[in-house]
């Protein structure tokens, strides 16, 4: 079976000695509001954590908005992450079945476009799920166009070709989880579809969290 990834979104109150306990599971997580104290690791607004033990999460005093990726096999169920006062529900899942062969890394960034910003015919070395944090985005692949809003998540296997147009009139940006071949670390595994497009002035931006080796594989 193939392993399957996960987005969700944790929403914590301010309340004093809250906190949750994560399973050892290959993860990510993005604050998008608030503060949390996340593996003994202050963790303000825009910044991530990833990592793959146990590990504790204890909100600021003024709450927190999380994302959190997690990788699993195929054949084990969501993760439970309970507080009281807590409110959290899974946003998209996705079975990897274009997972890369071997070694592995998550990779946890950000891709920002300014109004207008287009991303040319492209596809990627692996899977991932995004998540727009800012903005607004058309994603066309397959023959098909879908637009996302603020908080809208998607799945792109990587090997499908995918053209991204962003909105005209605002800054958009979107976050990001991959599982690539750990030779790739440090890389980008961006590849344009277009020779004509691979020289061309690129709009988009990137801000990488996490690069880091997981011990998850896939047998060659």
């Amino acid at each position: 079976m193939h392993p399957v990834l996960r987005l969700y979104e944790d929403i914590l109150s301010s309340a004093e000695n809250l906190e949750f306990r994560l399973p050892p599971l290959p993860r990510f997580l993005f604050i998008v509001q608030g503060s949390a104290t996340i593996d003994g690791k202050v963790l303000s607004e825009g910044e991530g954590w990833q990592g793959e033990g146990a590990v504790t999460v204890k909100p600021g005093t003024a709450g927190l908005t999380c994302w959190r990726w997690e990788l699993a096999r195929g054949d084990q169920g969501s993760t439970t992450a309970n507080a009281p006062g807590m409110e959290t529900h899974e946003k998209l899942s996705a079975f990897l079945e274009t997972v890369p062969k071997g070694e592995l890394l998550m990779r946890g960034d950000s891709v920002s476009f300014p109004p207008g910003g287009r991303a040319f015919l492209h596809c990627h070395q692996g899977p991932g799920i995004r998540c727009l944090i800012e903005g607004g985005i058309r994603i066309d692949t397959h023959n098909r166009s879908i637009s996302y809003g603020p908080g809208g998540a998607w799945y792109e296997p990587g090997p499908d070709p995918v053209f991204a147009q962003a909105s005209e009139d605002k800054p958009t940006r979107f976050i990001r989880v991959l599982i690539l071949p750990r030779e790739l670390a440090g890389k980008s595994s961006i590849q344009y579809v277009n020779e004509d497009d691979k020289a061309r002035p690129k709009a988009q931006s990137y801000k990488v969290y996490a690069d880091a080796p997981i011990s998850f594989a896939m047998k060659k």
